[in-house]
């Protein structure tokens, strides 16, 4: 009986399932998989109806015991020490690993979780669309002007200090890129390289993106970011127009990765008074 039930939950797609990362929680939405879920990572926000399910730690560091606890027939992880997936096998569950980078990567990641659940009709669907938007953004943007762009990821609270950019290798660098902006720490060796004040002052961007004291987004107020815009303000030497922005959508590399092109190209080419 037992064996005739694993087998009618595996047929009728309904074994349960444990995200350990945000971008592998929206694919499994995105992909009509939500319903599977029972346990997803600490910082996954999105959508609303993942806010409420049981919580396994972060994906550098799932907790074992409660993914066990949870009876999951299926844990998607991105590449994590041996140690925990080693525990995990341990315990007869079967793990699938996705592997996070530039665009094309991420979209072998849905298609990797669609295997992995069997939404692969869904999945190929989704990735089309992803192709599609990010097509239509770049083609609308080709006749503007192209500027140049810095987008700060990282740095001290309240100072222009210990700062990190996007540079190349990061998918955001091609969605800025799509978007219409000249990322110029594009030639870095790093995906995230670090990038001091005088440095941006030599590049002299067009535009600057900065997220970099808002890494928890959730939550961030507009009085916060017009205090960003004025920290940049009080340098002079800083031309650029500048944007404060708080938003998973620059940090989770999932199915939004066009409602974040999009956004950048609003930021790159608007009106907005800097």
């Amino acid at each position: 009986l037992t064996l005739i039930a694993v087998l009618a939950t595996v047929a009728f797609g309904q074994e349960r399932i444990v995200s350990t990362s945000p971008a592998i929680t929206e694919t499994l939405y995105a992909l009509g998989a939500g319903t599977r879920v029972v346990g997803v990572s600490a910082y996954c926000r999105y959508p609303q109806d993942a806010v409420t399910k049981p919580k396994v730690g972060s994906w550098l560091r799932p907790n074992t015991e409660v993914i066990v606890r949870l009876n999951p027939d299926l844990v998607i992880v991105e590449r994590l020490p041996n140690q925990f997936l080693e525990r995990l096998k341990g315990s007869g569950i079967r793990v699938e690993t996705v592997v996070i980078g530039d665009v094309n990567a991420n979209l072998k990641l849905i298609e990797s979780i669609a295997t992995a659940t069997r939404t692969q009709e869904r999945g190929a669907q989704v990735i089309k669309n992803i192709r599609d938007s990010l097509n239509r953004i770049e083609v609308d943007a080709r006749p503007l002007k192209r500027r140049s762009v810095i987008f700060v990821v990282g740095r001290t609270p309240g100072r222009l200090e210990g700062m990190v950019a996007v540079g190349k290798g990061s998918y955001l660098n091609e969605l800025l890129a799509i978007a219409g902006g000249q990322n110029l720490l594009s030639n870095s060796a790093l995906a995230y390289p670090k990038v001091s004040l005088e440095a941006i002052v030599r590049l002299q961007p067009d535009v600057i993106i900065d997220m970099g004291d808002m890494a928890q987004t959730e939550g961030v107020s507009e009085d916060h970011k017009k205090s960003v815009i004025q920290l940049w303000k009080s340098r002079p030497e800083i031309t650029a127009r500048v944007h404060a922005v708080a938003d998973d959508i620059f940090v989770v590399p999932g199915p939004r990765m066009v409602e974040a092109a999009s956004t950048f190209k609003k930021l790159i080419h608007g009106d907005r008074p800097r």
